[in-house]
């Protein structure tokens, strides 16, 4: 399913906004409820070696940031918009293969 010109990162990677959406509501942290209905803009573009999902338009992202755990270890980071409400990008960090719908074309 798309949400206007963008699929929904739900439907993208499903088992990865799962995740996210568990663990976000594991630390109490508001945005839980918005996952299944996030955008999918594709893979960052900024430079050569990023690898974060774009769930925002480029240049969204605030400041802020939600480091999510397993076992101690930050697995994955979301950035967050200045108002802290909208998720702007993704940064898986534990090195899982996401498949080709992460990858850079070109």
């Amino acid at each position: 399913m798309t949400v206007g010109l963008y699929p929904r990162l739900a439907d993208a990677f499903p088992a990865l906004a799962t995740e996210i959406a568990e663990l976000l509501r594991t630390e109490g942290e508001p945005p839980a409820e918005v996952i299944a209905d996030l955008s999918y803009y594709g893979p960052c573009t900024c430079t050569a070696t990023c690898s974060n999902l774009l769930t925002a338009p480029p240049g969204s992202a605030g400041s802020s940031m939600i480091r999510l755990e397993r076992d101690g270890v930050d697995i994955i980071w979301l950035s967050l918009d200045p108002s802290r409400t909208t998720i702007t990008d993704i940064e898986v960090l534990d090195g899982r293969d996401l498949g080709p719908g992460a990858q850079r074309s070109g």
